[in-house]
């Protein structure tokens, strides 16, 4: 990488930074209560403001951090997926991961109502890798195909729409409300706890995918090439959508299922920064936080009292540009 080019990439980098904390900022301060800045500034850095306090450190706050981890992590499991499918239209939603997740807390959520809802994100999780598992292993013959990895997503997907609406159907009536708001997406009502949850599959694998950012950069260029320079497609195939599946299990548990949030942030990063993963990855992570923060932010401010799901923006957003990959963009080659 050229001087001038890694000078431009670390520009990107810290602006969109400066962009996420000034976004986070403005979130902190206004809502039904508009708390001056100067008093968020205060408030964060230990000066009491009594009840401004309480709205900004129990309410606002951890709903702001959710969102910055839920974005960064949805973000990068999609780079992450993109890169190992190398194609452009790759999604969490695509191979069934969001989908086993969405279909698992479902199901924790209306058949064992008598335990605690934190347990949810670790639930699904479970889902997704279950739901991963089971389309890799349909998908192998003689090594796994991109194609069937697509193909078989799709239906897996589609399946586990069709029984989480069962569930949602067959459960108790009271949880209906409740699951659904959940299902389109929300970061309404996050609390430290859920912040808490989440906070450590962030930690521990958005560093641990820049191991394999320069595989997934050279896989970029075809199997055989990839081959060719020494590349283990097939483990570095795995491990990455272990990682990808991590991260999109625990924000899909915490946050329910915000569409298309890991479709676009990985496009927009390789338009700002090219198509290396290790550029890909600290880029894709701050736009998704960003997408979310504005996502969210939308769902508060536009129709007060009422609160909209984060993942109605991100829906309405996504779909249409969804559509201009598919009638302009070229799969990754």
């Amino acid at each position: 990488m050229t001087k001038s080019r890694s000078r431009r990439s670390a520009v990107i980098i810290i602006s969109l930074l400066l962009v996420m904390i000034v976004l986070a900022m403005f979130s902190l301060s206004v809502g039904s209560v508009n708390i001056p800045l100067k008093d968020v500034v205060r408030s964060l850095t230990g000066q009491n403001l009594g009840s401004s306090e309480l709205i900004l450190m129990k309410f606002r706050l951890p709903r702001i951090l959710a969102a910055i981890l839920i974005g960064a992590a949805l973000a990068v499991s999609g780079a992450l997926l993109q890169g190992v499918i190398r194609n452009p239209l790759a999604s969490p939603d695509i191979l069934g991961v969001t989908g086993g997740a969405s279909a698992a807390a479902v199901a924790f959520m209306t058949l064992f109502t008598g335990f605690s809802i934190h347990w949810v994100p670790v639930v699904a999780m479970v889902g997704a890798l279950l739901a991963v598992l089971i389309n890799y292993t349909l998908a192998w013959k003689r090594g796994v195909s991109t194609y069937r990895l697509v193909l078989i997503g799709i239906g897996l997907s589609t399946a586990m729409g069709a029984l989480t609406m069962f569930l949602l159907i067959s459960g108790p009536a009271y949880l209906a409300a409740q699951v659904l708001n959940w299902m389109t997406g929300s970061i309404y009502g996050t609390s430290w706890k859920y912040v808490q949850i989440i906070f450590p599959w962030i930690a521990v694998f958005i560093p641990l995918s820049f191991l394999y950012a320069k595989e997934l950069t050279i896989q970029t260029l075809g199997e055989a090439t990839a081959m060719g320079l020494g590349s283990r497609i097939q483990v570095t195939r795995v491990i990455v959508l272990l990682y990808s599946v991590a991260l999109a299990g625990a924000a899909v548990g915490v946050a329910g299922m915000i569409s298309f949030l890991g479709l676009m942030a990985p496009h927009i990063a390789r338009k700002l920064v090219g198509n290396s993963y290790t550029l890909i990855i600290p880029v894709a992570a701050l736009t998704g936080a960003i997408l979310l923060l504005l996502a969210d932010l939308a769902g508060r401010m536009l129709f007060m009292p009422l609160d909209i799901p984060a993942g109605v923006f991100t829906a309405g957003i996504g779909a249409p540009f969804f559509l201009y990959l598919l009638f302009k963009r070229k799969p990754i080659r």
